[in-house]
């Protein structure tokens, strides 16, 4: 379906002008008939994805909406509506009046230093609270960053790049990342595993650019660039412009650094190097887009990085304070209707809200209970909310391995299952210490069923971890001896071993 001005996406966004396009899709200004606004309409091509089935992608775009949806913070674009309409899937956004930061800082060239500091606060207070979810952006760069008329900033396309970026992969067919090479951190492009530490590091690409009036890294092949992320030490920006301060050139040089561990451990951390070189209050000047006015009544992110779950809500079905069978089997049929209408979020709150009264009524250890518990972690784990599911899956496993013994399956799942998570939070070492613990088990007689395919799993997750942790050539030859095993089991067309293949012979290149 070809998008054009006068069409109507979803039966109420009537399109209106093209704001930007390109090999995936558009983003138009729209009219919303029904409450008679003004939005920003993203059309997404997912059959315009490499190696990507389509149906797959529709399903974790909706689910990456949904989670974003939950991130509260003004400086984040707001998402009105989602979902998928034909070839096509879309994004209903608040309409933004202002200038994209690569718009703005080519029309304030050199760009004031004291603005770079105020935008790269900015940005840590977003990604402060994103982090906390956990969500990684995937893709911060200038074109994804609005500068309001009041100075404030605004990010946009959060959770979309993951959508777009394959889990397994950066890498297209034809051996070029998808997304912006320039602000990639190296673990990203090399397909490691993604956390925090590789939005700090496209910060630091964005922090370069605005002092420095150029990226860091460029070059005129994908490859190219890639290479010079990791292996060419960035200009300090006080070469360029002396009268950059000695403590912000330290703090992007830290922010690039080639391994993750050696970045800043938060958003928060960097904000709190940054506000001594933020204005001091005072009246604003009046002046529009200048990113400087916000802080004249300094607007931070909250201390506490991790985010507090949010109470739960009473559930569609009321509990009462010594519920019967009825009841709780009410409620359970409630989350299973909610589940099959994909309203995770609403199930999420009723497990929540049942659990105690269940354990109250038939016991903390009785199989009612702990059938509840594994359908409310793995709830949790669907819908993103990793920090909740985390101890959730770790009770789960520590009381199936005393029962049945740490070679389990359901244990051993369980234990995965929360590796998954410790990945998701950006604990790159813990998580791998996890799969490493679990491996041998998927490996031997114990899960044979099922069990090869599980170890190719955690094998490959191990491979993408240690590229998250700098170690290549550990890397390298974990994924080597897994694509040898791949194509020993299955063949040599099978898709895991394709894009191990793809992998290795990035690696290979950038190492040669």
């Amino acid at each position: 379906m070809t998008a054009a001005a006068g069409r109507v996406v979803a039966g109420r966004y009537e399109l209106s002008t093209v704001l930007g396009q390109g090999g995936m899709g558009q983003v138009w200004t729209a009219y919303d008939q029904r409450l008679d606004r003004r939005v920003a309409v993203k059309l997404l091509r997912p059959d315009k994805v490499a190696g990507q089935d389509a149906e797959e992608l529709r399903r974790r775009f909706v689910r990456e909406c949904r989670v974003t949806a939950q991130v509260d913070h003004p400086g984040l674009v707001t998402v009105h509506d989602a979902g998928s309409e034909g070839e096509e899937l879309f994004l209903v956004m608040q309409y933004i009046d202002g200038a994209d930061l690569a718009g703005h800082l080519a029309e304030h060239t050199p760009y004031p230093w004291q603005w770079a500091v105020a935008v790269a606060a900015q940005l840590c207070a977003v990604l402060s609270a994103v982090h906390a979810v956990p969500i990684v952006h995937r893709d911060l760069k200038p074109r994804n960053v609005m500068v309001k008329q009041d100075g404030t900033v605004t990010v946009l396309d959060l959770g979309v790049a993951s959508v777009m970026d394959a889990d397994t992969t950066r890498l297209t067919h034809t051996g070029t990342p998808i997304g912006s090479p320039a602000y990639m951190a190296p673990e990203q492009a090399m397909g490691g595993a993604v956390g925090p530490y590789t939005d700090l590091y496209a910060l630091g690409v964005v922090l370069h650019e605005l002092l420095s009036g150029d990226v860091p890294f460029s070059g005129s092949t994908a490859l190219g660039v890639l290479h010079r992320h990791l292996y060419e030490p960035p200009l300090p920006v006080r070469r360029i412009r002396p009268e950059v301060p000695e403590a912000l050139e330290a703090l992007v040089l830290r922010l690039l650094a080639k391994d993750p561990q050696h970045r800043p451990a938060s958003a928060q951390e960097v904000y709190e190097h940054l506000e001594p070189l933020l204005p001091a209050r005072g009246t604003p000047t009046g002046a529009a887009l200048d990113p400087t006015r916000p802080f004249l009544r300094p607007h931070a992110p909250w201390p506490d990085r991790a985010r507090t779950p949010a109470p739960q809500p009473t559930p569609a079905t009321p509990v009462t304070e010594a519920p019967g069978q009825t009841d709780i089997a009410r409620a359970v049929d409630e989350v299973k209707r909610l589940l099959g209408e994909g309203r995770v979020t609403q199930a999420v709150d009723i497990l929540g809200a049942i659990l105690p009264a269940a354990a109250e009524q038939h016991g903390a250890h009785s199989p009612v209970v702990r059938t509840l518990r594994k359908q409310y972690a793995a709830t949790l784990l669907d819908d993103g909310q990793y920090r909740r599911a985390l101890p959730e899956l770790r009770r789960l496993a520590d009381e199936r391995a005393a029962e049945a013994g740490q070679a389990d399956p359901q244990a051993l799942r369980h234990r995965y299952e929360a590796a998954q998570c410790l990945e998701q939070l950006g604990e790159p070492a813990a998580a791998l210490a996890e799969y490493r613990a679990v491996l041998p088990y998927y490996e031997n007689q114990y899960v044979a069923a099922g069990g090869p395919e599980l170890a190719h799993d955690v094998r490959r997750r191990i491979g993408h971890l240690l590229l998250a942790l700098g170690d290549r050539g550990a890397a390298h030859d974990t994924l080597a001896r897994l694509l040898h095993d791949v194509e020993r089991t299955h063949g040599h067309g099978h898709p895991l071993g394709a894009e191990i293949r793809r992998t290795l012979q990035w690696l290979g290149q950038v190492r040669g």
